[in-house]
Order: C-alpha cells, then structure tokens, then sequence
C-alpha cells in the first residue's frame, strides 16, 4: 500500500515539466489526480508552455500506474474558470485531500512590453497560486479531515538575483510573495488541520530551463549565472527530485511540519 492511499490530489501545471511528475509520483503511492493546465502559449513565455496534448500525456502516465485522473484545461489566473475545473474534478474523482500550486511560468524572454511581462508572471506566479488555495482550501475545511497543500516557489523567492527586467523582477517578486501566502495559510489552516509548506527548488531541467541547457545560456550574464549556480557541481535538478520532497511533505512522515520552506536546490541557497 501507498504512503498516499485513497487520497485525491489536485494539480496545477500538469501538462509537463514538475507537474507530471508530481502527478505520477503521487499517483504512484496511490492517489488519484486532478489535474489542470492552461495548455496554451502566453505572449511573454519564449519557450514552449504545456498543451493539450501535454496534458493527455500525463493522463496516460497516471493511468498506467492503475489510479483515476480527471484533467481539464483551465487559466489558474481565472478563479471562476479554475473553480469549475476543480468542481468537476471532484466530482470525478473525489473530495481533495491535497494541493499542489505547481503552476507558473518563466521571466520572459519574449519580445512584448514590460507590462505585459510583469502581468503575466506576477499573474500566473502569485495569484494564480492564491486562486488555487481560494477555489480548493473550503471544501477542505468543510470536510474536516485535515490534508495538504504545497506552493512552488524558487531559489528566487529567497534571494533577490540583480536582475533588472520586467520579467525578473516580477519572478522574484512573485515567487517571495508564494513565501508569505504559504506562511499566512499555514496559520490559518493549522486549527483545521491542513498542512502549508513550500519548496523552493533551482534550477531544474524541464522546458522553462530549455531542459537544463538555460545554464549554457546565461554564462555570459553574471548576476543571473551567479543566481543559478549551486554549491553540490550539478546544473540543474531533476524533476523528480522536487517530486519526491513534495511527496514527503504531503505525507503523514511529515505530518507535524508546517509553514516551512524546502529548498530543492543542490545547495545554491546556503552558498549566497
């Protein structure tokens, strides 16, 4: 049996990348899955973001491992959409015993306004992570068994790189801001029984790092290769590897531990 038996996940960004291996690794220890992905190309996003197709993917990959998955196409920027999402989820597959906010998007790196790029960031990044906790924490409460619910948030939301672009700041701005929603959730949950926690990985490879080659790309960038540089010598971490500390902290091994952060990051935290 499963650390995760008959729980019922729900899942942001699922579509690839972080998400689907969350989705398969917690379907792997017996929970079912929610999940849901924009699965569309925002205007500020230079890489490939999740799609359709994506998303089916990760339906065929919890399916294999004999769990159910209910996966819809929602803009967690969109609470009402993200709320109908979750709604039908449930009535899938079942009340939702734990919440991932994975969702997020890279700092840009496409030709549009600033603006825009900080909208969209700071959008996607912090309140469509809001939005998640608002549209799932209720029915939580109200069902009254406890549960779990991690923020992804980053090595940036730690540190603040140097970078002066609309993109970046609003990544780090972002990404501090996930730090204290976690914080404040965790007090207010804590009565119910709910765990709050976040992690905090580096870089890792998935397409918002160009599947680690982003190391490659900013050599010549020195504030932001100083950012991304991690005390153990590897580049990047893999999925998985944030995968199975969420999963630590979703499980009843860490059932005491609330309000904390988990750095995910070889180290590139504790050498600034």
């Amino acid at each position: 049996m499963g650390k995760l038996e008959g729980k019922v996940a729900f899942i942001t960004g699922a579509a690839q990348g972080q998400g689907r291996s969350h989705a398969i690794t917690l379907a792997r220890e017996g929970a079912d899955i929610i999940a849901v992905d924009i699965c569309a190309q925002l205007e500020s996003v230079a890489y490939t973001m999740g799609t359709a197709e994506g998303l089916e993917e990760t339906v065929r990959e919890v399916e294999k491992l004999d769990r159910r998955i209910f996966a819809a196409r929602a803009d967690t920027r969109d609470a009402a959409q993200l709320r109908t999402a979750f709604e039908e989820g449930v009535a899938a597959v079942g009340p939702v015993d734990i919440v991932l906010a994975n969702a997020g998007i890279g700092a840009g790196g496409a030709p549009v306004g600033e603006d825009q790029e900080w909208d969209e960031v700071v959008g996607v990044n912090l309140k469509g992570v809001w939005n998640t906790g608002r549209v799932a924490i209720p029915s939580m409460i109200e069902r009254g068994k406890g549960g779990a619910i991690v923020l992804t948030s980053s090595t940036g939301g730690l540190i603040g790189a140097g970078i002066a672009t609309a993109g970046y700041l609003g990544y780090t701005a972002a990404k501090h801001g996930v730090v204290g929603l976690m914080r404040s959730w965790a007090n207010y949950l804590a009565p119910h029984y709910i765990r709050v926690n976040s992690v905090a990985p580096t870089t890792v490879r998935t397409p918002m790092s160009g599947d680690g080659a982003i190391m490659d790309i900013v050599k010549d960038i020195p504030e932001l290769a100083g950012a991304l540089t991690n005390a153990i010598p590897v580049p990047f971490v893999e999925p998985e590897d944030v995968s199975n500390a969420i999963l630590y902290l979703v499980s009843d091994d860490a059932r005491y531990i609330t309000g904390t952060v988990l750095p995910v990051d070889a180290g590139s935290y504790n050498r600034r």
